[in-house]
């Protein structure tokens, strides 16, 4: 999938146009589940959540009409994640300083059982969109593949079965498996290559 993932320079350009829908859906599919996920992971409920991501997406769609995209000067997704980062620290900070109580002793466990996270915010930010890149690519591809050639993939590629399990299950030559394996993988790029450079 390549080292970098960037957001395509032609997918920044079209968003500037507020009536380009299909630019707007595209960039909302990828980008919505990331910033989501994101804010979820760092103790947003799921009401929150929602909000914080509609409040970056209208951060982003007021300044995507004078975004000017200068990948010199850094990457769109790292502006993207500043602009999470400061949301997100915005809306806890407004948090604290409400009182709030759930008389729920439960609510402390639950979040002492929250792994801490290893690495910082920004390494975190860059693998959930690396995941989102393949989870958007996976939803294209999927349905333009037999079944077979996507389980074929999904279980050696995904699940780490060897490829004489899978050729046992699915009823074909390990070889088969194989040859489906790399297809699909290389659909996969190719979508994401589309996305990226669009």
């Amino acid at each position: 999938m390549g080292d970098e993932p960037a957001t395509s320079a032609s997918l920044l350009i079209r968003i500037r146009d507020r009536n380009d829908h299909a630019a707007w859906s595209r960039f909302v599919d990828v980008y919505q589940p990331l910033i989501h996920g994101f804010a979820r992971k760092h103790g947003l409920q799921e009401a929150d959540a929602a909000d914080l991501t509609q409040e970056v997406l209208r951060a982003v769609a007021r300044s995507a009409g004078r975004f000017d995209y200068d990948p010199r000067r850094g990457t769109f997704r790292g502006w993207l994640f500043t602009v999470v980062r400061n949301k997100l620290r915005n809306f806890l900070e407004s948090q604290r300083r409400q009182v709030q109580g759930s008389g729920d002793t439960g609510v402390q466990q639950s979040l002492n059982e929250q792994p801490t996270p290893i690495d910082g915010p920004e390494e975190e930010w860059d693998r959930a969109y690396e995941r989102r890149l393949f989870t958007w690519a996976a939803e294209q591809v999927r349905t333009s593949v037999q079944g077979a050639t996507w389980q074929a993939f999904w279980q050696t590629a995904v699940e780490g079965k060897s490829g004489q399990e899978v050729a046992h299950v699915l009823g074909i030559s390990v070889a088969s498996v194989y040859l489906a394996k790399s297809r699909v993988m290389a659909r996969l790029k190719e979508q994401i290559r589309q996305l990226q450079g669009e």
